[in-house]
């Protein structure tokens, strides 16, 4: 059987070596997303960061690796940056990452980047939205992300993979 291309549909893939399904360990879809907006807080409360993504897996069996970083993490002296991964409600990774050395000005605050890697089991087949958020390690000092320090904006990027189950 030939293979067959329209604007609709591909047929003919098993026929040609059996594409019919993936193989597993594969990558299925890859879904990226970028944020770029600065955002602040001295709250002990998670916020979020604004960078997020949704996919939608193709088989309750699939995995979802997460890449993420978050750019421009600024803490100010004697203050830190702590972040999360989330998963709609759900705490996947927490991560204490960034503390700047205890001092008495601006030339001693903190700055860099945030990330990681995580790999996901949703088991569902519904479209699952994975999500950065950000807090203040001790409340008093603003803590920001997605900022250069100049008042510029960075930005911040996720990856996410369905790996086939």
């Amino acid at each position: 059987m030939p293979l067959v291309l329209n604007s609709s549909s591909i047929s003919g893939l098993a026929a040609v070596g059996g594409l019919s399904s993936p193989q597993s360990n594969s990558v299925i879809q890859v879904v990226n997303a970028t944020y770029s907006t600065a955002a602040s807080t001295t709250s002990l409360t998670f916020q979020d960061t604004g960078l997020s993504a949704t996919i939608t897996p193709s088989s309750s069996s699939s995995r979802i690796l997460i890449i993420w970083a978050i750019n421009g993490v600024y803490s100010a002296y004697g203050s830190g940056v702590e972040t999360n991964l989330v998963k709609t409600a759900t705490q996947l990774i927490y991560t204490e990452n960034l503390a700047a050395r205890e001092g008495s000005g601006s030339a001693d605050a903190g700055s860099g980047t945030s990330g990681g890697t995580y790999v996901d089991s949703p088991a569902t087949t519904s479209a699952t939205t994975y999500k950065c958020q950000f807090r203040s390690r001790n409340g008093s000092q603003s803590v920001s992300v997605q900022f250069t320090g100049s008042g510029g904006a960075s930005t911040s990027m996720m990856t996410l993979m369905e790996i086939a189950g």
